[in-house]
């Protein structure tokens, strides 16, 4: 009898969690970090993501799904559903004196984790913080492990905190560490302990880090990818395009961009990212070896989350848990055609011979630079920091099939990051105490196929901002003029409008106006205070019209 009682046991645990199916669904929030557009093969990429495109097939792809354009301030959006800058974190985590910019999530601000807590759920966090503050169990979440801001290396269990502190912490054999894992493992084994109290669901929020620089990844995994990517960017863009309108992602009219500009660390040199063809053979190999890095983070990151979907299948959670995937902003250009090394800072290092398969080891340290990191965002200009397509669209994949019965459906609606708060609260069917009111908006009702209508998307980043306002898009590169632009016809951002809609375009710049006073983000910042960002910035992008 003695090996009856495990199974026994186990066998009462998927009866309790079947039974608890019938209630409050469980939440799964699972964000990368610095993903492109269309990197995931679901949206069009020749990365390998199996377990990302199945969740794809079983749920919702949104098309136009929007961030903030930045780690820190999209994060701080989607725990909170506010506009970064109403939080405090309408830049990054330095305090340079405005009440929008303060750096740190303000006391005010309230987050899913507090919500959820209030209507009985367990709360758990696994991987990026980046919000300013110290300590995320602060902010309603029970268990904690990760990073309080970016990974500076994937490789080292000491960057990676737990709290609270004294709380069991995983122990990994020197060499058999990789933060993509321990993330997942500690994912993993915040669900078993929310498995202790079957009767309360739960919410965990996956934080990736990947695939935001350093490029790292197991050489297994690196491998597989090293002859991906020879060709280039030129010829990748028009390869995802291509299949981007098969799969229906994007109409069938629309264009490919022109390569787009970069602006190096310290804005002291610019220009477009070259034709891949004129880059000298070495260049080119070094390039493709940092291509190959970043897609093995992304389809590392896709393993992870197959162990975590495999777990709630084993478990009988699937069905009745909404996970949502999304990545906080577009492809990472820092800084220039090459990409970095050793930090984010003008040096770059050109990898030739045996030193190409060195790259991603422990103690490198690589960027992929703006020629990769515009192919990620294809079709779209620019990148993150930006407020052009590049920057601010994202993937989202919505899987409930226990709510939404749509597998494999796309949907072209607009959406916002600042509307995950909303649905959350809507689906756990908690209420929402907060004090300040949220500017978003249940995505249930567009999840379940109903008419909804709009109001206006607003952004700013760096001075770099835009409205989206019905199929109008107003944007500005920081310290330049408005461009208007028809995204139902013109979703690629290459006809500008402005001067044939001059009325159109000054009565949505006046509603940015409002809207940036009412939410903290003007007066607009003369000093960051990063090296990175000057206040008299030369901007001279040559795809504008």
């Amino acid at each position: 009898m003695t090996g009856f009682r495990p199974l026994l046991t186990s066998a009462i645990l998927l009866c309790s969690l079947t039974a608890d199916a019938a209630g409050k669904p469980n939440v799964l929030l699972i964000v990368a970090d610095d993903l492109g557009y269309s990197d995931l093969g679901c949206y069009g990429g020749e990365i390998d993501t199996p377990h990302l495109n199945s969740l794809a097939e079983g749920g919702i792809r949104l098309t136009r799904f929007y961030n903030i354009g930045r780690c820190c301030p999209s994060r701080a959006c989607i725990l909170t559903g506010q506009y970064p800058h109403r939080v405090g974190l309408g830049h990054m985590t330095q305090d340079i004196g405005q009440p929008g910019y303060r750096g740190r999530l303000s006391d005010e601000a309230q987050t899913i984790a507090q919500v959820l807590q209030a209507g009985g759920y367990r709360s758990f966090i696994s991987g990026k913080w980046h919000l300013g503050t110290e300590d995320p169990t602060k902010h309603g979440f029970e268990e904690f492990y990760g990073t309080l801001a970016s990974a500076k290396t994937f490789w080292d269990p000491d960057h990676f905190l737990r709290l609270p502190t004294g709380h069991p912490k995983r122990e990994y054999e020197a060499g058999n560490f990789y933060g993509t894992d321990a993330v997942t493992d500690h994912a993993l084994d915040f669900l078993n302990q929310a498995r202790e109290t079957p009767d309360k669901p739960w919410f965990l929020y996956l934080a990736c880090n990947a695939p935001h620089f350093p490029l790292q990844a197991p050489k297994k995994d690196i491998a597989k990818y090293a002859d991906r990517f020879h060709d280039g960017w030129d010829v990748l863009r028009e390869k995802r395009l291509a299949r981007m309108k098969k799969l229906g992602i994007v109409a069938e009219s629309t264009k490919l961009t022109p390569r787009s500009p970069w602006w190096d660390y310290g804005e002291v040199n610019t220009g477009t990212n070259p034709e891949w063809t004129s880059l000298p053979g070495d260049r080119r190999a070094d390039l493709a070896r940092r291509m190959a890095i970043y897609a093995a983070m992304v389809d590392r990151m896709d393993q992870n989350i197959g162990r975590v979907v495999s777990d709630l299948k084993r478990t009988g959670e699937l069905d009745n848990t909404m996970i949502i995937f999304l990545s906080d902003n577009g492809a990472c250009a820092e800084w220039d055609p090459h990409g970095f090394d050793i930090k984010s800072s003008p040096n770059n290092i050109l990898h030739t011979a045996k030193k190409i398969e060195q790259m991603g080891e422990p103690g490198t340290f690589h960027s992929a630079g703006s020629g990769w990191a515009n192919a990620s965002n294809t079709p779209w200009r620019l990148y993150k920091h930006y407020a052009h397509e590049g920057g601010i669209a994202s993937p989202c994949i919505v899987h409930f099939p226990g709510r939404w019965n749509r597998a494999g459906e796309i949907d072209h609606r607009r959406a916002h990051i600042m509307d995950l708060l909303p649905t959350i609260v809507d689906v756990a069917e908690v209420e929402y105490q907060g004090t300040l009111k949220l500017p978003g908006q249940s995505l249930a009702p567009q999840l379940n196929g109903e008419r909804v209508v709009r109001g206006a998307f607003y952004f700013e980043h760096e001075g770099n901002r835009a409205v989206l306002f019905g199929k109008w898009k107003l944007v500005a590169l920081k310290g330049q003029p408005w461009e208007l632009y028809d995204l139902k016809e013109d979703r690629s951002e290459l006809n500008n409008l402005v001067d044939e809609k001059p009325q159109l375009a000054a009565t949505i710049a006046r509603s940015w106006d409002k809207w940036a006073k009412e939410n903290l983000v003007t007066p607009l910042p003369t000093d960051y205070q990063v090296p990175y960002l000057k206040s008299d910035r030369p901007t001279n992008d040559t795809n504008s019209n």
